[in-house]
């Protein structure tokens, strides 16, 4: 892995460590599961207060209602200020329980 670090001593690295999240997102007017991306020496939460006006959520399914999926998009970039609230998911976007499910699942 090859390191650089400017002059102000900010450190880049050729890799990006992202912690997979699948999550339920409300907007004002859609609800979505599909899986964001955060800094894994981070929580979620400041990601979400971050300046940037867009959050990527790939593996997006759109649901109804009733919770089923009526919409897919490989990628979609959401602008932050629709969000309403956003939840970890109980399952994951291929329909299995989610990993922190599957966990808790096995040890019982």
């Amino acid at each position: 892995m090859v390191t650089r670090i400017d002059h102000n001593g900010k450190v880049f690295t050729d890799q990006v460590r992202k912690q997979k999240v699948t999550t339920i997102i409300q907007t004002e007017t859609h609800r979505l599961r599909g899986v964001l991306f955060h800094d894994s020496d981070g929580r979620l939460k400041d990601d979400l207060n971050s300046p940037e006006q867009f959050v990527a959520v790939t593996d997006a399914e759109f649901l109804s209602p009733n919770g089923q999926v009526y919409e897919r998009a490989e990628f979609l970039a959401l602008s932050k200020r629709h969000i309403v609230w956003v939840m970890p998911s109980l399952i994951d976007v291929e329909g299995d329980a989610a990993p922190s499910q599957k966990q808790n699942s096995e040890a019982d």
